[in-house]
């Protein structure tokens, strides 16, 4: 009796330890790479109030991959914000807008996107590779007069040693510009 427990503890450990032996932590450059996971827009119906017009929503979804783990900051200080400005004018997540005008895509500058941050995406966890996906959400309010614009979109983002990842492109959408 006491012999077949003995096996059978010994047949768990062994599966056990099988187990762990196949997962080895990936190898990932302490660059950050990213690539396009996707692009969803929805509308937004208007409420009552000022600032509650009618807008189109959208969802720009990235992945990432990061050998060192330190992408992100939570709450960034003005010394955190000052640092990563002074380094290329921009916080850990850049993008930039394109509109197609006369047949060319033309960067069109949105201030609110000058300085970005999202948050740490490894607080709590012990050094090492990371991978996952990244949301970016922006609204594009309609007006009385609105232009609608084929646009594109080019993402990157950076680690908190400031490694710049490769830079992606979006799908083209057509969403609403104030007039």
């Amino acid at each position: 009796m006491r012999r077949q427990q003995i096996q059978t503890y010994l047949f768990v450990f062994g599966i056990v330890l099988t187990v762990s032996a196949c997962f080895t932590e990936p190898n990932y450059s302490n660059t950050p790479v990213i690539d396009f996971k996707g692009l969803f827009k929805y509308q937004i119906a208007a409420g009552k109030g000022v600032g509650q017009s009618k807008r189109d929503s959208i969802v720009i979804t990235i992945g990432f991959k990061d050998g060192d783990g330190n992408l992100g900051v939570d709450n960034p200080s003005e010394a955190t914000i000052a640092s990563y400005s002074a380094n290329g004018g921009w916080g850990n997540y850049e993008i930039k807008t394109f509109r197609l005008v006369n047949k060319q895509y033309v960067q069109y500058d949105q201030l609110v996107l000058n300085t970005l941050f999202f948050p740490d995406l490894a607080k709590g966890k012990p050094k090492g590779a990371i991978e996952g996906t990244l949301d970016f959400n922006q609204t594009f309010p309609y007006g009385t007069t609105n232009v609608f614009y084929p646009t594109k979109f080019q993402i990157r983002i950076r680690d908190r040693d400031l490694n710049a990842s490769n830079v992606i492109e979006t799908d083209t959408i057509t969403l609403p510009y104030l007039n």
